[in-house]
């Protein structure tokens, strides 16, 4: 948990979270590390403006039903379950429309209450995701990072398109495997990081290119694209991957933007216009619906197992954040224990 305000995490023990009635406890077995949970240890900017200590973090995790508060009659204890991060008022326009994910009043699971860094954690029953059968343990444990991925790479069509990832991430990688399970023709992946290219070339990508060496318009040419990009996948948050990503889109391509910048980004909305191109903000997951579909590709194959790279007991949570920070990783999980089936 985070104590006080600066840098780093601690251990403590507090006591169990409180329930109300339409509430769920849930014993957590296992956790993924998030940037957000790297931008609140670090107590960088952002989590210095927006998080108020003392706070359990993180939002990733998978866990089994402890306790049902009394109005919750569609759970059973023992289920195995995970929660959607985004609890939402239920009052606003959107949320009385099921458009929840717009909700503009959303509290953030780990950000805005107590998250999931713990034994326990409580939710309403109306975030809680009973799993489907026969779903790896480690890959519930990200349901919540495997939407942003869902999300974003099938927020335009991509059967038979030419798919641009920038930045292969945990969350990039991910959605090179959806895009290529959704039938993509060519998916090429920019990213830096040599340990995360292999990961990629594993994870379905055509070809994967360090930025820093080769040009798009070179990759276009050595595939024989007429045009330029179909579908861009922004996961990067770099302005100039993203302008240059912007630059080698076919007309009336569109572009799904996950990457969170952090500086103003400068773009020529020229070839927006004349190209009559689309960009769309992601944010999240579409509730229910993408965890719907998430669990449905699962079911049919898609397997995401390569994009895990690193597993660690909660107490040693320094050990965990710094492979996470370090680059060389893909989705860094945590066990606490306790876990009685497989």
């Amino acid at each position: 948990m985070k104590t006080a305000a600066g840098p780093g995490l601690e251990l403590r023990d507090v006591p169990e979270p409180p329930m109300g009635i339409d509430d769920v406890r849930i014993r957590v077995l296992k956790t993924g590390i998030c940037g957000t949970d790297l931008h609140i240890e670090s107590w960088d900017p952002w989590a210095a403006k927006t998080i108020k200590p003392p706070l359990i973090v993180g939002h990733e995790f998978v866990g089994e039903v402890v306790e049902l508060g009394s109005n919750v009659h569609d759970l059973a204890v023992g289920d195995i379950v995970s929660g959607e991060g985004h609890v939402v008022c239920g009052r606003c326009r959107h949320c009385r429309a099921g458009r929840w994910h717009l909700c503009a009043n959303s509290i953030g699971l780990g950000v805005g209450r107590d998250g999931a860094f713990a034994e326990q954690v409580v939710l309403p029953v109306a975030n809680v995701w009973h799993h489907w059968p026969r779903i790896d343990r480690e890959v519930q444990a990200i349901f919540d990072p495997f939407g942003n991925a869902v999300h974003t790479a099938l927020a335009f069509p991509v059967l038979g398109e030419d798919v641009l990832v920038v930045g292969a991430g945990p969350i990039g990688l991910m959605a090179t495997a959806v895009a290529r399970h959704a039938g993509a023709r060519y998916i090429v992946v920019s990213e830096p990081n040599a340990f995360r290219r292999e990961i990629a070339s594993r994870m379905g990508a055509t070809l994967v290119v360090d930025p820093r060496e080769r040009s798009l318009q070179d990759v276009q040419a050595e595939l024989n694209m007429v045009e330029g990009f179909d579908v861009v996948l922004e996961m990067s948050g770099n302005p100039a991957a993203l302008r240059d990503a912007l630059g080698n889109m076919a007309h009336g391509a569109g572009m799904a933007i996950l990457g969170i910048p952090t500086e103003d980004v400068p773009l020529d909305l020229g070839p927006v216009i004349f190209k009559q191109l689309t960009l769309r903000g992601i944010y999240g997951r579409e509730m229910f619906e993408t965890w719907y579909k998430m669990s449905v590709m699962l079911q049919s194959g898609l397997d995401i197992g390569p994009a895990i790279t690193h597993r660690f007991s909660f107490r040693d949570h320094e050990a965990a954040f710094a492979a996470a920070r370090s680059g060389d990783s893909g989705k860094v999980i945590m066990d606490w224990g306790g876990e009685k089936t497989a």
